[in-house]
């Protein structure tokens, strides 16, 4: 699909709340990390200190050193979150307290957005662009209230930059990786380039523009690339390479009492997948070859808009904040034959075989009364999502038949500051959709501090996880296969309580530390999974069948002494599952350990941090069936290491960042916790990196 704009139907479609958020948008790092503002899950914008939840921010200045481009190189070292890349794929999946991505949103300015998958959920970390990010948010634990269904175990709710102190901005940047030891200008390596320019055209009116590509030559390893022409196996890539264009724009008017923005943005993907088997086309006659391989390009396409008004009625009266946003993303693939000696295609064939278009809104309105003690919410959201996927859901006698899934919500909550020590926030949603049965979710959180410092908050919370395309309308039947999906399961049922006690301390000027020691207990009832319904012939189907328990808990530090900065954190947590759906099930807890450190240190006189991140990631285990037994699999450990170095020039107006990225060189990791698929065996081990990489990073800030 072109680059075809389509801005005029975004102005009248339905949207979502974007974070009316920030009262001021500049990037400038905060010294202390008390007075960081948040918009998650709050009435209005506040500092981290003051909110019932407990939220965890990642600044603009945490995402500069660590010169991440997209949100799979940002959470890498985040407690509690697993990266899970699949090189098959190209795409970076995501586990929140062992829950996958189905179980939790990935918000724009509080609007899901729409991936190749789902709205929301599923996303491939690697497609979301951090260019033009103030920073990210993220909230543990069930938030069905505030964001709806599928908010399972957390959110997290990336929010963008919508004004600048300069009349011009001005910023290009290039950044060059390697992808393990592989590198050069051609075909190996990563390489970024990107573009951004803002302007103040006046003191209300604020627009910006972004373009940033991203190209990904992809993990060679042992293969040998796409002009290979031997029938060995070794063409193609172990990492497949891929292409990304993104560009966004921003028309933003702030009044004293109302701010209106504009929010555009194009997102585009190949990529490229090398079949190793090749044929050899052999002719006697000649004693020559002419080898021949069959490919395939896969490509997704988004188109986002989104149209938000917030503010306050009067300088004291009710607040607003309505957004509007229509979405798009189609995924195409063309299969063609390749005659690798002459580089020449032929024999296209092209499809559009994924389509999700989404029609949204989102708004809430507060400040009902003029009363500290107490202030009520309410708001509603309204989704449409119609779509296909013609290689699984909608294939039926060749034909696409388009699916459509509306949700209507309705939601209201009310905080009530009993003193200064104390406040609670009950709130409840309704989830009303054209599909499911009406759905309730039901929060309570609370916030006590003591006399001594001490914060005590506490989250209870539900939020149902609906099924997805695949789970209701898979077909996939054949010869070989019979596996159909369920218009009539059930939504999960997900409920959490998360428990946080943080102490902050400021010995002097120079010196603070903040702790925090934080428990948790997370269940999902009706779990979704595929069983066999017929054993001759066999056939599979989904079912509301498992039940999924995890608890634990996590201390983590943060200490500020002049010029340096370090935190630690650990965590140990259990995970049960009853399975249901095997033939044999244990649902004792396996338990799992992770530990995160960060460090960095300002030399103010050279104008140069210096950082450091490490992640280990302890063993993980997990019931298999093997020989008719049930054995406990497990997945070895690893740790994850990073180092940069950043400075600036030319009166800050150059920053150089250079560093490297998994520098205890991992790739693979051996396990035994994955179980023989219909068709494949159990695998012995997982590809989770290509080896240490690094990196050069050089950015111009010219601003007017």
């Amino acid at each position: 699909m072109g680059f075809k704009l389509k801005i005029c139907s975004g102005l009248f479609l339905l949207g979502t709340v974007s974070g009316f958020a920030q009262e001021n948008d500049s990037i400038v790092p905060k010294v202390n990390k008390l007075d960081e503002v948040v918009v998650t899950g709050q009435y209005n914008p506040q500092s981290v200190k003051k909110s019932v939840f407990e939220v965890k921010v990642i600044t603009r200045a945490d995402i500069d050193r660590q010169a991440g481009n997209n949100l799979a190189d940002i959470l890498n070292q985040t407690l509690n979150i697993n990266i899970i890349p699949n090189a098959s794929t190209g795409k970076s999946g995501v586990q929140l307290f062992g829950l996958d991505a189905q179980y939790f949103k990935i918000l724009v300015d509080n609007i899901p957005v729409v991936n190749d998958e789902g709205l929301g959920n599923n996303t491939d970390l690697t497609q979301i662009n951090l260019d033009d990010i103030q920073q990210i948010e993220i909230v543990e634990g069930s938030m069905g209230v505030d964001y709806g269904a599928n908010a399972v175990s957390g959110i997290i709710n990336i929010i963008t930059k919508k004004s600048s102190q300069y009349k011009w901005e001005v910023t290009p940047y290039i950044q060059e990786e390697t992808v393990g030891k592989e590198y050069n200008f051609a075909d190996k390596g990563r390489h970024i380039q990107s573009i951004k320019i803002g302007h103040n055209f006046s003191d209300k009116f604020y627009g910006n523009a972004m373009f940033t590509r991203n190209d990904f030559k992809g993990f060679w390893n042992d293969k040998m690339g796409e002009n290979y022409v031997n029938n060995d196996g070794l063409r193609g890539y172990e990492w497949l390479p891929k292409v990304q264009l993104n560009a966004k724009s921003l028309l933003a008017y702030t009044t004293k009492n109302y701010r209106l923005f504009y929010k555009f943005e194009f997102f585009q993907e190949t990529t490229d997948r090398y079949s190793a088997d090749v044929q050899q086309n052999f002719d006697p006659v000649t004693a020559t070859d002419n080898p021949i391989a069959k490919d395939e390009i896969y490509s997704s396409t988004r188109y986002y808009h989104h149209l938000n008004a917030s503010g306050k009625l009067s300088e004291n009266g009710l607040n607003y904040d309505v957004s509007f946003s229509y979405q798009e993303q189609t995924r195409d693939l063309e299969k063609y034959n390749y005659r690798i000696r002459q580089q020449e295609h032929f024999g296209t064939e092209k499809l559009e075989y994924e389509s999700r278009k989404v029609y949204y809104s989102k708004g809430f309105f507060s400040n009902f009364l003029k009363n500290e003690t107490f202030n009520l919410q309410a708001g509603y959201e309204v989704n449409s999502v119609k779509g296909y996927i013609t290689s699984l859901a909608g294939l039926f006698n060749g034909e696409n038949i388009e699916r459509e899934l509306n949700s209507y919500d309705v939601y209201t909550s009310s905080e009530i500051n009993f003193n200064k020590h104390f406040s609670i926030r009950p709130g409840v949603r309704m989830l009303l959709s054209s599909k499911f049965e009406t759905q309730a979710a039901l929060s309570l959180s609370a916030k006590y501090a003591f006399d001594s410092g001490y914060e005590l908050r506490a989250i209870v919370g539900t939020a149902p996880r609906l099924p997805n395309f695949d789970e209701l309308y898979t077909y996939m039947v054949d010869v070989n296969h019979n596996i159909q999906g369920n218009p009539n399961l059930n939504p999960e049922q997900g409920k959490s309580i998360f428990l946080h006690l943080k102490k902050d301390t400021k010995f002097n000027e120079a010196f603070s530390m903040q702790n925090k020691l934080s428990g948790w207990f997370m269940d999902v009832k009706d779990r979704i999974e595929m069983i066999i319904i017929q054993q001759s012939p066999l056939v599979y189907q989904y079912n509301n069948i498992d039940v999924y328990k995890t608890w634990g808990l996590s201390l983590t530090n943060t200490a500020q002494y002049k010029n340096f900065t370090g935190n630690f954190g650990v965590t140990f947590s259990g995970i049960s599952k009853v399975l249901d759906s095997g033939v044999l099930s244990n649902d004792d807890y396996l338990y799992a350990f992770q530990l995160n450190a960060n460090t960095s240190y300002t030399v103010p006189k050279w104008g140069t941090v210096f950082s450091a991140y490490v992640k280990y990631n302890g063993p993980q285990y997990q019931f298999v069936e093997r020989n008719g037994t049930l054995e406990r699999g497990k997945q070895n450990p690893f740790t994850w290491l990073d180092a940069t170095i950043k400075k600036t020039f030319l009166d800050k107006k150059l920053e150089a960042t250079v560093g490297a990225r998994n520098l205890l060189d991992i790739t693979t990791i051996n396990t035994t916790a994955t179980e023989a698929g219909a068709h494949s065996a159990a695998g012995t081990n997982i590809l989770m990196g290509y080896g240490r990489s690094y990196f050069v990073k050089l950015l111009y800030k010219l601003n007017m």
